[in-house]
């Protein structure tokens, strides 16, 4: 039993570090080798609300809206993010939009998660890849 068990970590272990390449190989495509945990779940963050403004983004991730500005600023300068006035004829209400790149590294680990299937589904057979899901399915 207890080689089943090492066995077992084994291969997981394996998946998470082919899952851990492809979510490397996304933010490696974005040109930023440099991004920081934190700064994906902000551009998640941003990702998920529709109109995003400062205070809202302040509120959401319990931080003091310099602290947002600072980060929105980061962002802006990696291309990742940029502010949108509006309506354009009222200068009081900024949203924080994310540019296609900005979209790209806040879907990182979902991207991540379909090319690591793909490349499940790439080397298995139908027949193997049926029995996978059967598998997998019991266990969740």
């Amino acid at each position: 039993m207890a080689a089943r068990r090492e066995h077992l970590f084994e291969v997981f272990d394996r998946l998470i570090a082919i899952k851990n390449e492809c979510s490397s190989e996304i933010i490696s495509e974005c040109g930023l080798a440099d991004v920081t945990a934190k700064q994906v779940a902000y551009l998640k963050v941003i990702d998920g609300h529709r109109d995003m403004t400062f205070s809202r983004l302040a509120e959401i991730t319990r931080n003091s809206k310099p602290t947002v500005t600072e980060m929105v600023d980061r962002f802006t300068r990696m291309e990742c993010a940029y502010r949108q006035k509006c309506p354009p004829d009222d200068g009081r209400v900024t949203y924080i939009r994310l540019t296609e790149k900005g979209r790209m590294l806040a879907n990182a680990e979902q991207n991540a998660l379909h090319r690591m299937i793909e490349r499940v589904v790439r080397t298995l057979d139908e027949n193997e890849v049926d029995l996978l899901v059967e598998i997998l399915r019991k266990v969740g």
